[in-house]
């Protein structure tokens, strides 16, 4: 069994400065580097992070989630790194998880974990876990490979995947088109269970906009040919 190296924590972030820092601070304690991206916010989203100990790239304007997770991932390429791990900046995701991931991928062979929150699915919102379960069962048919949570955000994906995949959109679907492509292209995709913190905070995610979007990229999926990717 392959160890995995310490990857890179990727934290998307838009408007987050009442959480980024706590978990800035609890992921730097597992990993070397933090990299937090700044996508537009316009509170203290990027001095909170700073000053907890994170790296920060900003965006000048607010981009969409995809947008943020390409220029972690060419931010991590540049630096060498393997593996990449995302995690949302709003408190959700409980860092303490992320020797738990580096573990599935060395023991199970994967190219991607998912932290699923099956077992929170109770607590979780009525809108999400509805269209949590449409969208995970589309996912799943277009893949061949039962997922279970591919709305999560919190995942360690090989930084060689990401490119190979080569994703298109710069909303939350690019999370959605990841997955579908890269299942379509052969990685191993697989699931851990995680604890999910689900407080005040409002969720970014549009039920209606962002909905309609994924519509429109598992109709494109389904006509189009497997993508050849492209390399690092």
């Amino acid at each position: 069994m392959s160890r995995v190296p310490a990857p890179l924590v990727v934290i998307p972030a838009y408007n987050e400065a009442a959480h980024i820092a706590d978990v800035v601070r609890r992921s730097r304690v597992r990993v070397g580097m933090v990299l937090v991206v700044d996508d537009g916010s316009s509170d203290e989203t990027a001095a909170c992070a700073e000053r907890a100990g994170a790296v920060v790239i900003r965006h000048s304007a607010n981009r969409g989630k995809g947008a943020a997770l390409a220029t972690g991932f060419t931010e991590a390429h540049r630096r060498g790194f393997d593996w990449v791990l995302t995690l949302d900046g709003d408190g959700q995701h409980a860092p303490e998880h992320i020797p738990a991931f580096c573990r599935a991928a060395a023991q199970r062979g994967a190219d991607i974990v998912v932290g699923t929150r099956k077992a929170d699915h109770a607590t979780m919102p009525a809108v999400r876990r509805c269209t949590n379960a449409m969208t995970s069962a589309v996912i799943s048919r277009l893949t061949h490979q039962r997922l279970t949570d591919t709305q999560s955000g919190y995942r360690l994906i090989r930084v060689t995947v990401w490119y190979a995949v080569a994703v298109t959109t710069q909303a939350y679907d690019a999370e959605s088109e990841f997955l579908i492509v890269a299942g379509r292209l052969g990685h191993r995709i697989v699931e851990i269970p995680i604890a999910t913190v689900y407080g005040g905070e409002r969720s970014s995610i549009h039920p209606v906009r962002d909905t309609v979007r994924f519509i429109r990229l598992a109709a494109r999926s389904m006509l189009r040919p497997v993508p050849r990717g492209r390399t690092a």
